[in-house]
């Protein structure tokens, strides 16, 4: 979904609207839009320079970090983000990035991709661990069962590390 740039002649204009979840771009991303998604913001216009002020709300399926079984996330936040025209990126020139750089997109042809928006939003939400519960027991290391909803017979890993054997090897040294 292309927002239409010349459609926005005041200084201030509002705009929402609800995506279904197949309306949204799906390319590989790490979690699926499980609900509509509600998009809602104000469009502060500045001769070609655009503010996008509002918040974006949802919900998105993805795997749990520990157990790889599905859970749905709740998605809802604020965001504020700024659009110049792709013409003022200045790759070629190499200069220290502002906190204000990481809040500035740049559109092309008058459109800003809205998909991409959501995306982005969605993305930032995302937990850097996605569990779905504190409690999730995750997999046995050894056959793969999921500890959540069963048991198996393994033995027990040795909650050993590799270096164990040197631990000792320092104290051990008489000074010579």
């Amino acid at each position: 979904m292309q927002l239409d740039l010349t459609r926005y002649r005041q200084p201030l204009s509002e705009f929402a609207r609800t995506f279904q979840p197949e309306e949204l771009d799906d390319d590989g991303d790490v979690y699926r839009v499980a609900a509509p998604s509600e998009l809602a913001f104000q469009i502060h216009k500045d001769k070609d320079r655009f503010r996008l002020v509002g918040t974006v709300a949802s919900e998105l399926e993805l795997p749990c970090s520990r157990c790889l079984d599905p859970f749905r996330l709740p998605v809802a936040g604020p965001f504020d983000v700024r659009y110049l025209p792709a013409s003022e990126a200045s790759a070629s020139v190499e200069h220290e990035m502002a906190v204000e750089d990481l809040e500035t997109s740049y559109y092309r042809n008058d459109e800003i991709d809205l998909n991409e928006l959501l995306r982005e939003q969605f993305y930032l939400a995302l937990p850097m661990k996605p569990l779905c519960s504190e409690e999730c027991l995750g997999l046995c290391g050894q056959c793969g069962t999921n500890l959540n909803t069963g048991t198996c017979d393994c033995a027990p890993i040795r909650d050993e590390s590799p270096f164990t054997a040197l631990k000792g090897l320092g104290r051990s040294r008489e000074p010579s």
